[in-house]
């Protein structure tokens, strides 16, 4: 479980003014001291994620956040950061002593506005009296509350208990790759292109899960480089329940997999993992709106080194301006440098996303449709602009069905 990745853990983050014990509370949840405990107000400074196994529930990260009261204008950075700690979050600890004023009511505003599972924590509950019309308003609201103490553990055992009831389901954090794609004894032919953006001696995550996520479903797989699809497919018995190729090497799999044989791409099984895929298609096909300089946002969860062809910063620009005809102008943000400001863009595309969890992707998601601003993704935005997009949704009936229906009324909610 240590070794489970941060992107399928189950994010708890605690907020609170300086000096409420959030750092304490980690270390009485955990039985270990990972956080730095002082009475000096403001201890933490910058959010801290700590991945750990909360007993018995499983394997969560814990994010540690600096007060939502720390004050001047570097105090104001460490609360801008504590609040985007909100679009990772899963649930929601919000600690307090007897303290309750404009920053919590502003905070837990946020979160309810979010759905994201709250409970509001009453720490050093033996040394200060309880805020009774606070308990009261929240019992009002319906907001789950906890008298405890990180010093002497009081309490530790019921908010363990209560953080469990009200986690999201697993499925909900990590839903199935492509387990409802496949039944147990069926083969999936992953194809995985080793170039120049490969790591050197191992896989890349997304492939590395789709194995494991195959293998859970009590199905088998075979894993080959894309010049030796064919010859796997002339060797098997059976033709295969799917084939899932790495996005860079799409044609040549389309065009070397029996069209009776559903295939799609890691990135749009991603797609569909973390973000929501019909969302995403909806956005592709807003592709059909740019025009010359419209402004494109290029966003990749994570911090790889760029090689000369990345897929990001080369190739999708050139494929993209291939297609409209025009020169276009791109932007490009990583890891966890997404803009609050999503106006000037018309249209952004994101990775897979498989180094950071749900949440976090469908935060953006949500920015950009309240900002108005499509958004597509890698894998979705390749087979587009390639011609190859129907062909590699149809292993998604909903989402197909909703292209379809686009199709049929002319994407009028897009490009009218």
């Amino acid at each position: 479980m240590i070794n489970t990745p941060k992107s399928i853990r189950l994010h708890i983050a605690l907020f609170g003014r300086r000096n409420v014990g959030k750092s304490s509370l980690i270390n009485a949840l955990t039985n270990q001291e990972l956080s730095i405990v002082s009475e000096t107000p403001g201890t933490t400074t910058d959010p801290v994620l700590k991945a750990m196994e909360l007993i018995p529930f499983g394997p969560v990260v814990f994010i540690d956040t600096a007060g939502i009261d720390d004050e001047g204008a570097l105090g104001q950075q460490r609360v801008s950061k504590t609040i985007k700690m909100v679009d990772r979050c899963d649930l929601a600890l919000l600690v307090t002593t007897n303290q309750w004023d404009e920053p919590e009511e502003r905070l837990l505003k946020l979160l309810k506005k979010r759905n994201i599972p709250t409970i509001v924590v009453f720490n050093k509950s033996d040394q200060i009296a309880l805020n009774e019309d606070l308990v009261k308003n929240l019992e009002q609201q319906r907001i789950p509350w906890l008298a405890a103490s990180a010093t002497t553990k009081q309490g530790i055992k019921a908010l363990k208990e209560t953080i469990i009831q009200l986690a999201p389901a697993r499925s909900e954090i990590h839903p199935t790759i492509v387990g409802d794609l496949i039944k147990p004894g069926e083969l999936v032919v992953l194809v995985t292109p080793i170039d120049s953006e490969a790591p050197a001696g191992r896989l890349i995550l997304p492939q590395v899960q789709t194995i494991r996520d195959v293998l859970d479903h009590n199905a088998f797989c075979v894993v080959v480089k894309e010049n030796e699809l064919r010859l796997a497919l002339d060797q098997l018995k059976n033709p295969p329940a799917l084939v899932v190729t790495d996005s860079q090497a799409f044609l040549k799999v389309a065009a070397e997999t029996p069209k009776n044989v559903p295939m799609t791409s890691f990135s749009i099984l991603f797609a569909r993992l973390k973000g929501d895929l019909t969302t995403f298609v909806q956005g592709a096909i807003a592709i059909e709106r740019l025009r010359s300089n419209s402004h494109i946002l290029v966003a990749e969860a994570c911090t790889h080194h760029v090689v000369g062809d990345d897929i990001g910063r080369v190739k999708i620009p050139q494929l993209l301006q291939q297609y409209v005809g025009a020169p276009l102008k791109f932007s490009h943000v990583q890891g966890h440098d997404f803009p609050d400001e999503l106006s000037p863009f018309d249209l952004v595309i994101h990775c897979g996303g498989c180094t950071i969890n749900r949440r976090l992707m469908q935060s953006r998601i949500l920015k950009c449709q309240e900002a108005g601003v499509p958004i597509t993704n890698y894998g979705i935005t390749i087979a587009y602009s390639l011609g190859i997009f129907e062909r590699a949704l149809r292993p998604f009936p909903e989402s197909f069905s909703a292209f379809q229906k686009l199709q049929k009324s002319g994407a009028k909610e897009l490009i009218d």
